[in-house]
């Protein structure tokens, strides 16, 4: 039987089916970044997912980045990119720029290219509607024993404080795909830079989401052997990190995991968008392409 074979097509609709059945109706979460959104080829294949998940009666909602895009047009501008614990500095005139390029550029680009694929996607950016209540995020940073804390100041970098989800609901209900830039906005209307991974698990956690994808540029959590982990308890993930195996960037991934969890939403997965059509793959099939992290 060849992999195009009528039976094998069959097979894979079938296999498919159950998971079309289980999320029905519901909201799925998924955080856009990485290499799936500046190669082409993953670019359409994530549309296509997209497109495909809405026409099948699943709702996906996405959040996206923009970093690298960011980074771009400040050196274009001859403005140096600085960053803390892999946080962009953003002064005023970086401010600028970042709803410059994630609120136009970068959203329109994503809309454009659903609706491309035959989807009816709506950009966002959490100052709409006042929909992502954001403050100034403290970063402080400890010091020897016996010295005061350090605390370094970020300018225009935010930490959610509250979604008012009413807009995304709506548009859900509409047919429309709501696509989400993570800048929010002070109760003094002060405009904030938001990690889009954070923005996607406060997003998931409000509309009770059935699942949150976070799409990296790694296959998922490995163990200390580097193999695939595919699914992991929070108190696994707690076990992982006391004996080392995760740290670094992931570490920030899984507590955005976890938190959405622990507030409603029924499991997350930190998958691999290096993979074409990830998103389908780990929703729809049994092997999945990540991580799936449980209660």
């Amino acid at each position: 039987m060849t992999t195009n074979s009528p039976n094998n097509t069959a097979a894979i609709l079938m296999e498919a089916l159950p998971y079309i059945q289980k999320y029905s109706g519901k909201t799925i979460v998924v955080k856009y970044g990485g290499n799936a959104m500046t190669d082409p080829a993953l670019q359409q294949s994530f549309a296509r997912d997209i497109v495909l998940l809405k026409q099948v009666g699943i709702n996906p909602v996405v959040i996206h980045g923009g970093g690298p895009q960011i980074g771009n047009l400040l050196k274009q501008i001859g403005k140096e990119s600085h960053f803390v614990d892999g946080m962009r500095v953003t002064d005023a005139e970086t401010m600028d720029v970042v709803q410059m390029v994630l609120g136009g550029l970068v959203n329109k680009q994503i809309v454009n290219m659903i609706n491309q694929a035959g989807g009816r996607a709506i950009g966002l950016t959490g100052k709409d509607g006042n929909m992502i209540i954001a403050r100034k995020l403290v970063l402080e940073r400890k010091a020897a024993e016996n010295q005061p804390s350090e605390i370094i100041d970020l300018g225009h970098v935010g930490e959610v404080t509250d979604i008012d989800a009413s807009v995304v609901r709506m548009l859900e209900e509409d047919r429309f795909i709501p696509v989400i830039a993570p800048i929010g906005v002070g109760r003094d209307g002060t405009s904030y830079n938001i990690n889009a991974d954070i923005v996607a698990g406060k997003m998931a956690e409000v509309l009770n989401a059935e699942r949150l994808l976070l799409l990296t540029n790694t296959p998922g959590v490995l163990d200390k052997q580097g193999t695939l982990i595919e699914t992991l308890s929070q108190a696994g993930i707690q076990d992982l990190i006391a004996d080392g195996t995760i740290q670094g960037g992931m570490l920030p991934k899984l507590a955005c995991a976890t938190d959405a969890i622990s507030a409603g939403a029924k499991s997350a997965s930190i998958i691999d968008g290096r993979v074409p059509h990830a998103v389908l793959l780990e929703l729809l099939t049994d092997q999945g392409v990540g991580t799936m992290v449980t209660p």
